[in-house]
């Protein structure tokens, strides 16, 4: 068991967005079969406070794929573009995103700069994590060393989706244009870092 933790507020995210794409029952059945039926009529508090395990997120990520069965990408990439709105609506300054003047700058700064927020409000909760955003190639990649949706996870495909929803739907909100993200590199495949490209 890992030691990594992420924040209250990005664990109600998610729930709310799963709730919001599966409906009531969909969201009950999920995590009952997570085994975090805790958390049904009972959403952590919408804080910093770094409360949820990684392990739980997984379980929670691994749950959803379990649920859908194959359509479940598509549906993970709804849900974390929903997070993402919830996050920025309801949480702008744990993505440290208030009062932020991104229409100056060129699209792959625009891009650059809400990678980076989203990895460094990941870490204020995890400090020990490691992230890098790789700008070094046409696409604008998201690197990850540690990541909540694969800890304790093997398989054969990469499973980082809800992730790729949030990071198409920060692209979308920094740049105004809808920008294709695809996971590259995923830990559960045993990969060494999760990776995921942003198309700028």
């Amino acid at each position: 068991m890992s030691n990594f933790v992420i924040a209250n507020a990005i664990m109600l995210q998610a729930l709310v967005s799963i709730e919001e794409v599966l409906g009531k029952k969909g969201l009950d059945a999920v995590l009952n079969a997570a085994g975090l039926a805790a958390y049904i009529d009972n959403f952590p508090p919408d804080n910093a406070s770094p409360a949820i395990s990684f392990e739980d997120y997984a379980r929670l990520n691994q749950a959803i794929e379990d649920y859908i069965g194959r359509a479940s990408k598509g549906i993970l990439m709804r849900i974390g573009r929903a997070s993402f709105q919830y996050g920025i609506r309801e949480q702008p300054a744990l993505l440290g995103l208030v009062g932020v003047a991104l229409k100056v700058l060129p699209k792959r700064a625009q891009v650059r700069f809400v990678l980076n927020a989203i990895g460094n409000a990941l870490k204020k909760t995890s400090p020990g994590t490691e992230f890098w955003v790789d700008d070094r190639s046409e696409s604008i990649a998201y690197c990850a060393r540690e990541c909540s949706i694969c800890e304790g996870r093997s398989s054969e495909l990469s499973v980082g989706h809800l992730m790729a929803g949030s990071l198409a739907e920060a692209a979308k909100w920094a740049t105004g244009d809808e920008l294709q993200v695809k996971e590259t590199m995923c830990k559960a495949k045993g990969d060494p870092y999760g990776r995921w490209e942003v198309d700028v």
